[in-house]
């Protein structure tokens, strides 16, 4: 899900420090898999195919290198047509030391992780990159890896959007159709297969393909559920596996889109109180409610006549929707009400930097979430809902309930996965996150039977290992995990101080 301005779902891998031990494995033999599934079908060609290995370009080091994997587009037919997935790696220094393979995924869906081996090789400490092989991939769809595109416009590509009438509602269907229609125009036979199963299979894929029994892997965001999905499929296949803010494996999709109205109610109470307590510095208030009052002010200011932020017109929803995740993290939603109190004054203000999201992964994006498990494909029922949760979820419920493409999207090529297994993990959560609640992350844990949860109380952020805030409290046992294998004897939940700002890198982390 995504990264700080919820106009995406797509998060970048910004920094993590991974470590592991042991002997080098072999190479595996098929899978052992139900028969009558796609896990049981003849995988030898793909399995069994040599990558030819070449830099990947001139203005990269010649360290990181870049291969194609081929994969089919339908494991349950692999003799039909195949799509290609684009695949990286930069190698251990001490090939007597590797342990195995390690591989990533930043989010999204819709994220590329192409270049992560080359950024985590550039990070990581030595007693890391001498034990394993880092392996980056552009997910099916995405980037380097038969990519996805549905010509669509600037406007087009702009989501969420409001609920705020009928009118407006009408205007969105007509937009989710038009969308929708034309991903299926453009990618006739392919948009079922674009699901968080088929890149599950693809890794598995790719595991083989280098020679490997297991794979170690981390993931954030959506990255959590890609890598739940494949200790489902593949359990025996999963070795070390750090799940980074975790997506609700019984809320994908539509429920992880309407968890960010449900949870930012108590963000916004928290970060009321917080900034009142300090109004000295930031003077919107000296109570909780005179906060909150100050911001509901910029928003009706902001319909009677748009107040602009870093040169875009924004009316109240438009404000809604950039002070959202925010205030998750106290400073920074205070900081930006600040701002926006001066630009609804006339003043010049920027906003919270937010990178522009492309054709590619917002197809690919909705090609995931659309295909991964059934929407419903009567609009009147996104209408009834955003009515609804506008008036009990104030700030957002008019956003996260309304009308998506995935309604009119050709339906997925597989039933939506059920998560329920005990393979051994980490999952590491912070306490108040914007895209991926502690609540989720709750429910991905009891249904991982075999994981053990970090909680930083208090921590704020989406993504606990990066980013601006530092939690050694969570690194030091996550890299603990991924050095020795050994997971904390119990849940782990430490305790930070909310607001603080990320002060320096870990030894071992970026």
């Amino acid at each position: 899900m995504a990264h700080s301005a919820s106009r995406r779902l797509v998060v970048p891998l910004l920094a993590l420090g991974l470590t592991a031990t042991l002997a080098p494995s072999l190479a595996a033999g098929p899978a052992v898999a139900a028969p009558g599934t796609p896990e049981a079908r003849d995988l030898s060609r793909f399995t069994q195919q040599k990558l030819t290995w070449k830099r990947c370009a001139a203005d990269k080091p010649a360290k990181f290198q870049c291969a194609t994997l081929k994969v089919p587009l339908d494991y349950s037919a692999p003799k039909g047509r195949t799509l290609k997935v684009a695949v990286s790696r930069v190698q251990t220094s001490k090939p007597g030391k590797r342990h195995g393979v390690l591989t990533f995924n930043p989010g999204g869906p819709g994220g590329p992780g192409l270049d992560l081996p080359l950024e985590a090789s550039e990070g990581l400490p030595e007693a890391v990159l001498e034990k394993y092989d880092l392996l980056g991939f552009d997910p099916r769809g995405v980037g380097k890896s038969s990519p996805l595109s549905c010509g669509l416009t600037g406007a087009e590509q702009r989501f969420p959007r409001p609920t705020r009438s009928r009118a407006e509602f009408d205007r969105n269907v007509k937009w989710a159709r038009t969308v929708a229609d034309k991903c299926e125009t453009k990618n006739r036979g392919v948009l079922p297969y674009i699901n968080t199963r088929n890149t599950a299979r693809d890794m598995d894929i790719m595991r083989a393909a280098v020679g490997e029994k297991k794979l170690s892997y981390y993931g954030v965001s959506y990255g959590t559920a890609l890598g739940a999905v494949y200790t489902q499929l593949f359990p025996k296949r999963a070795d070390r596996v750090l799940l980074d803010s975790a997506v609700d494996p019984e809320r994908m999709w539509r429920g992880m889109f309407r968890i960010w109205s449900e949870e930012v109610g108590a963000a916004f109470e928290r970060w009321s109180k917080w900034t009142a307590e300090r109004d000295a510095t930031y003077h919107l208030g000296t109570s909780p409610a005179q906060v909150q009052r100050t911001f509901w002010k910029i928003v009706e200011r902001a319909d009677r006549e748009p107040i602009v932020v870093d040169g875009e017109k924004l009316d109240g929803a438009g404000v809604r929707n950039l002070a959202r995740p925010e205030f998750f993290g106290v400073r920074g939603g205070a900081e930006l009400v600040r701002a926006l109190k001066r630009a609804a004054g006339g003043a010049t203000v920027s906003g919270p930097a937010a990178e522009p999201v492309t054709d590619n992964e917002l197809a690919a994006q909705f090609a995931v979430v659309c295909s991964d498990a059934p929407w419903p494909r009567d609009p009147e029922t996104y209408y009834r809902d955003s009515v609804r949760d506008a008036v009990r979820y104030p700030l957002y419920g008019d956003f996260t309930s309304g009308i998506v493409p995935c309604a009119f999207w050709p339906k997925g090529a597989e039933p939506a996965t059920k998560v329920g297994n005990d393979v051994p993990l980490l999952l590491v959560q912070n306490e108040w996150d914007s895209q991926t609640p502690l609540s989720g992350a709750r429910n991905m844990h009891r249904l991982l039977k075999g994981s053990k949860m970090i909680t930083v109380d208090e921590g704020e952020g989406h993504g606990v290992l990066f980013g601006e805030h530092r939690y050694p409290c969570a690194e030091n046992p996550s890299m603990r995990y991924l050095a020795t294998g050994k997971l904390p004897a119990k849940d782990v939940t430490c305790r930070v101080t909310p607001g603080q700002r990320r002060a320096g890198a870990a030894p071992n982390a970026f």
